[in-house]
């Protein structure tokens, strides 16, 4: 079996079947290789505002309406109900003690919560991966992309200006010649393990994963009163050496996993194995364990010795990772969409006039600080889970940046939000960075006081969603009248936001 295209992608997941969808839009002759077979499970599956946003640029850069009616819940309801998703109107974050059933009082010290969407209709999803990956998969293959999969990829030769793989599928030899690779295999994945790219973290400590979809799993309003649906969210479990996901999708499956540190993952000096780690996790946090009460495994169990992934370098003359294959940090602010978007957004607009070494240096560049400025924040809030209130004012940060970035790109202002998290923007970048330097020193007392002074004092200037209203108590409603307000902070009229609100969906909600 023989190939020769333009480009070889190699892995299948939304990414790669992204990359390929848009490619063939350019007019690339385009082969995907994937080891696996779908439908398959993978880690990974809840959106956010800015990648509903980016789908929606892409699908419109690239004439591509299949992929647009994933962008919002509503839309996706009425298009493509058949593959599985869940809602997600947010983020919700529950402290726990070891030992103690959850509890918190009116000022809710113990519970953080942001809202994304005034309504179900423009909610944000997860994406139960084995239906969502499969779909965008096929659609590839109608765009004319040729899939090979179950295909175990030996050999990998650059020599000269063209990329050679070779390998098995189903006991026959395979050689694909191609002019690049794009590199879409996730974490430690093909170029990654040839080439030897694998570099240490910078801030963020060792992590472990464990995880599973289950049946089952009781709704957290059932046990927890609230005036926000919390289930309809993508709900963390926080405690002091990690914290649990919970994702529910309307096929009545729930993904749900710990990511721990400090060596979770074993007693007395042994390992335990996945479903023993999580047994014993709900041995110290009986809340959590009522949830999960009745739940059934309803997949085989998975676990990530080493969670975070990082690579020493990102291109080569032929050769691109997808940010996805670059560095996984961690799944606690559903950072892995978004980043690996923006990726697919540059690297195809690096095919559009053809990849040159000054490009490819420029995507690689932007990779590696993107993933830094993830990693430093991401490692700051696990340094601070035995302090709910540092961790909230601290998550804040993230989403003063994203909700900032997500109204400054449907402005069409995209220059005032330079880099993910805003960490190429002059003044918010450093500010960022010194935060976060800070809170990995596990300040105390005066200067612990003076860290959240300066949290602060970063977001104001970016603040459109009413962050810093105390009177909130740490649950923050998804407001038109918040960023009408702040519309000055966006360089844009009280009327230009009011339709960009109108454009968005938010009327409902505005005239309420």
């Amino acid at each position: 079996m023989r190939a020769d295209c333009d480009v070889v992608i190699v892995g299948s997941g939304f990414s790669g079947s992204l990359m390929a969808l848009a490619l063939r839009r350019l007019g690339k002759r385009v082969a995907m290789v994937e080891r696996g077979r779908h439908p398959r499970f993978a880690i990974g599956e809840s959106s956010t505002p800015l990648a509903n946003l980016l789908i929606e640029e892409l699908a419109d850069r690239y004439q591509l309406p299949q992929l647009r009616v994933f962008s919002k819940w509503g839309a996706w309801q009425r298009a493509r109900p058949e593959i599985a998703g869940g809602l997600k109107r947010g983020f919700t974050f529950y402290f726990h003690r070891p030992g103690e059933t959850f509890a918190d009082d009116d000022s809710h010290q113990r519970q953080l919560m942001v809202a994304a969407s005034p309504n179900d209709e423009i909610g944000d999803t997860h994406w139960y991966r084995p239906d969502f990956d499969h779909n965008l998969v096929r659609e590839a293959q109608a765009a004319g992309a040729i899939h090979l999969d179950e295909t175990s990829l030996d050999r990998v030769d650059f020599a000269g200006r063209r990329v050679s793989l070779e390998g098995t599928r189903l006991g026959e030899s395979v050689r694909i010649d191609a002019g690049f690779l794009v590199d879409a295999s996730g974490p430690r994945g093909l170029m990654a393990r040839t080439l030897n790219l694998d570099a240490p973290l910078r801030w963020l400590p060792p992590t472990e994963a464990v995880y599973t979809h289950f049946e089952g799993v009781k709704r957290w309003d059932s046990i927890i009163t609230s005036p926000y649906p919390p289930d309809a969210a993508a709900l963390h479990h926080v405690f002091p050496d990690g914290w649990i996901w919970v994702l529910r999708f309307n096929n009545g499956i729930t993904s749900a996993g710990a990511a721990l540190t400090g060596g979770g993952m074993f007693t007395g000096g042994v390992r335990l194995q996945a479903d023993q780690t999580w047994r014993a996790l709900l041995d110290r946090f009986p809340s959590i364990a009522g949830q999960f009460r009745d739940a059934r495994p309803v997949a085989p169990w998975f676990e990530s010795p080493r969670l975070a992934f990082r690579t020493s370098r990102v291109v080569g003359p032929n050769w691109a990772l997808l940010p996805s294959a670059a560095g996984v940090i961690d799944p606690l602010l559903s950072t892995g969409f978004p980043l690996t978007l923006l990726g697919i957004h540059r690297l195809l607009e690096i095919f559009t006039t053809g990849p040159s070494e000054t490009t490819l240096r420029e995507y690689e560049r932007v990779t590696l600080a993107e993933l830094d400025a993830t990693e430093m924040l991401v490692a700051a809030l696990y340094n601070s889970m035995s302090d709910p209130a540092l961790f909230k004012r601290l998550t804040l940060l993230y989403f003063a940046a994203a909700s900032y970035s997500e109204a400054a790109r449907r402005l069409h202002r995209p220059e005032l939000a330079p880099g993910f998290l805003l960490h190429a923007h002059p003044v918010f970048g450093p500010a960022l960075h010194a935060c976060c330097a800070i809170a990995l020193a596990s300040p105390q007392g005066r200067a612990r006081d003076e860290l959240m002074k300066e949290i602060d004092a970063t977001i104001e200037p970016f603040d459109i969603a009413g962050l810093l209203d105390r009177s909130r108590r740490d649950w923050y409603p998804a407001l038109a009248e918040d960023l009408i307000a702040n519309a000055s902070k966006l360089h844009a009229s009280a009327a230009e936001v009011d339709a960009l609100l109108e454009r968005c969906g938010f009327t409902s909600n505005r005239r309420s």
